[in-house]
């Protein structure tokens, strides 16, 4: 589409046979299918990869956090949420725009922004 090679109105029908050929499977309809997410036929696919940052980052600091506070867990199982947030007020909060995010993430987690935290979030998510 943004090509100019593809009208929209093409797109539900490309995007079942791309479905199709690369997945071997049909969304039953447009709304599981080219409409499943706007950023898709919206063409604003750059949000992808901010949306893996935060991902990202979010893993790195959950993991420290816990390593903290060990009892988070369970904190939060009953609705205690005040130690994650004085940690997280401590280690990212205050620092505001004092610190660029990868200075913010190596100073709270003592690591530089990287994968194995996200890794280890999506093996006992879907793998454990």
């Amino acid at each position: 589409m943004l090509a100019g090679d593809l009208a929209p109105a093409d797109l539900p029908a490309a995007w079942r046979d791309e479905m199709q050929r690369r997945l071997g499977i049909v969304p039953p309809d447009d709304r599981d299918g080219c409409l499943q997410d706007i950023h898709w036929y919206d063409g604003l696919w750059a949000y992808f990869a901010t949306y893996t940052l935060g991902a990202l980052i979010a893993a790195q600091l959950a993991a420290s956090a816990r390593q903290a506070l060990p009892t988070l867990a369970e904190e939060i199982a009953r609705g205690e949420f005040r130690p994650l947030l004085n940690w997280l007020g401590t280690n990212v909060h205050s620092k505001g725009s004092l610190l660029t995010t990868a200075e913010m993430i190596a100073g709270a987690t003592g690591s530089p922004l990287g994968t194995a935290a996200f890794e280890t979030h999506l093996r006992a998510r879907y793998l454990g």
